[in-house]
């Protein structure tokens, strides 16, 4: 049997009963007596009994390290063979003591592997599938988007004008400083780039036909198509999402509303109708940009550069911007409510889906943008 070795320090005595082997400890099982604990734990001998008990009833103090120093010990023990109950403590210390055995439980955590040509082809033909997955979601949310419009053209009553209205207030009245200062920029950048190619060849006075044909026919509506993105249709995705996570969504169902009614017609429809008058704005404002620019730069005229532009803009170039706008209006529309109500319930799930709506409407408006631009050519418009 082995003496305590102090009344207020940390001490352990061992001793042995018909095949039981008897672990006593006391005092104050803290980080300071770890130093001198560490070795003799380390070295303790147990014989052959095949059973052992810790008794804990005397510990005055127990902290992180005291209580890892006595499952340690346990865990040792069991290695070797020896059959160990569970180390029972004073109830204030349960919680420390489960909570470090389970830790010390859990299997480590390896690195992960190095990626290889399998790991990084299984990683694409997943996002692949997810790609998919996505489509064939959007593809079947279009076809609500489609049936419930047809029926509220069927019955105007059911359309919500008031909400209608608020819609178009917030994608269109309240964007117009943003898209009216960035289109100016983008005015003033592009006229300035321009001019200094062109000013090579000595065709300054073109930079106004780069400029019309540029902003009126691209740049105009995909600025304001972008810009609509990153406020409408992230919106749109954090508003339905929250609503989905506070249950208000259910509280529209079960009180009998047609959720697409109360919830997408206005948002689509609302951003369908102020995104060509925004795009128009954009135009003007990056016209005036680029005005600006060359009266600055290149000494070219208001009533010279109006003259210019008159000539180089025939056709459907004006047009052009004008019909791509209500398309792009309702990718972002589309896709912003989609996510919106494909959020989960909590609060890292709408963040998400947020971003993803903002990123996927961004893409599919380029790509609408560069399928417009081969069709036009083909026409010849």
């Amino acid at each position: 049997m082995d003496a305590p070795l102090s009344t207020q320090a940390a001490w352990y005595r061992t001793e042995r009963d018909n095949g039981t082997f008897r672990l006593i400890v006391g005092g104050e099982w803290v980080r300071g007596e770890a130093r001198r604990l560490d070795p003799v734990l380390r070295a303790l001998d147990v014989g052959r009994d095949a059973k052992a008990v810790f008794d804990c009833g005397a510990i005055e103090r127990l902290d992180t390290v005291g209580a890892w120093l006595l499952l340690r010990t346990k865990r040792s023990l069991e290695r070797r063979g020896v059959a160990v109950e569970p180390v029972n403590v004073d109830p204030k210390y349960r919680a420390l003591v489960h909570t470090i055995d389970h830790d010390c439980r859990a299997p480590p955590v390896s690195p992960p592997p190095p990626p290889t040509v399998v790991r990084r082809l299984e990683r694409i033909g997943r996002g692949f599938s997810h790609t998919l997955y996505q489509g064939y979601g959007l593809l079947g949310f279009f076809g609500l988007i489609v049936f419930e419009t047809v029926a509220t053209v069927m019955q105007p009553r059911r359309l919500r004008v008031a909400a209608l209205v608020r819609q178009m207030e917030e994608t269109g009245l309240n964007a117009t400083p943003i898209v009216g200062l960035l289109s100016l920029l983008i005015g003033v950048v592009f006229a300035y780039q321009g001019s200094d190619q062109l000013s090579r060849f000595g065709a300054d006075v073109f930079t106004v036909n780069l400029l019309g044909v540029g902003v009126l026919r691209e740049l105009g509506g995909l600025m304001a198509a972008i810009i609509a993105a990153g406020r409408s249709g992230s919106a749109f995705a954090a508003q339905i999402g929250t609503m989905k996570l506070s249950e208000e969504i259910d509280a529209i169902q079960v009180s009998g509303f047609n959720v697409v009614e109360v919830l997408i017609l206005p948002r689509l429809l609302g951003i369908v109708l102020t995104l060509p008058l925004l795009t128009f704005y954009s135009n003007i404002m990056g016209l005036i940009g680029g005005a600006a620019t060359c009266y600055l730069d290149l000494g070219i005229t208001i009533p010279a550069f109006l003259h210019q532009l008159r000539e180089a803009v025939v056709g459907w170039t004006f047009w052009v911007g004008v019909i791509k706008a209500p398309v792009f209006a309702f990718i972002i529309g589309l896709v912003g409510c989609y996510h919106g109500f494909a959020a989960e319930r909590n609060a890292g799930s709408v963040g998400r889906h947020t971003t993803q709506a903002v990123v996927e409407s961004i893409f599919l408006v380029i790509a609408a943008d560069a399928v417009f631009s081969v069709l036009f050519s083909k026409l010849g418009i």
